[in-house]
């Protein structure tokens, strides 16, 4: 049996995920991105939440910024207080942002995208544009495919 060092571990297990195989450990993680709540906080906490961010070409972005539990939840219509807070501990927990706590009174705690959540958040801001500006057309084709099968 050959002995391995670390980067060759990680290269092997690296080679070895595929999505496709039940047992892959990448599945788990693509159920955790694919939920909107995750994709709504990382495009918030990418910086892109403003009003008029529809993915029409030239929009910018504001940037990568830190916000608050409580920035959050107003911004995100529609989370319930138990969502949020069980999205942002699993996001932290995968490493794609962090959480700081402010000794102040009331304690003031802020999230932000890592390095590895930036990267993510790219994606998954497109992700979000393209739905944005497609929805008119898929809900066509809903009532198009409702007419023919009622």
């Amino acid at each position: 049996m050959t002995t391995m060092n670390a980067a060759q571990r990680r290269a092997q297990a690296k080679a070895e995920y595929n999505a496709f195989l039940a047992g892959c450990p990448s599945r788990q993680l693509l159920d955790r991105i694919s939920d909107k709540w995750a994709v709504l906080i990382l495009c918030a906490l990418g910086g892109d939440s403003g009003p008029g961010r529809t993915g029409e070409a030239g929009a910018q972005a504001d940037g990568p910024k830190a916000m608050r539990y409580s920035e959050l939840s107003r911004l995100l219509a529609g989370v319930s207080q138990k969502m949020l807070t069980q999205t942002l501990r699993s996001l932290e927990r995968d490493g794609l942002l962090t959480r700081t706590v402010t000794p102040t009174v009331p304690v003031t705690v802020s999230y932000e995208l890592t390095d590895l959540g930036l990267s993510l958040h790219l994606v998954m801001r497109q992700v979000r544009d393209w739905a944005q500006t497609h929805m008119g057309v898929v809900l066509a084709h809903r009532e198009n495919h409702e007419a023919r099968t009622s």
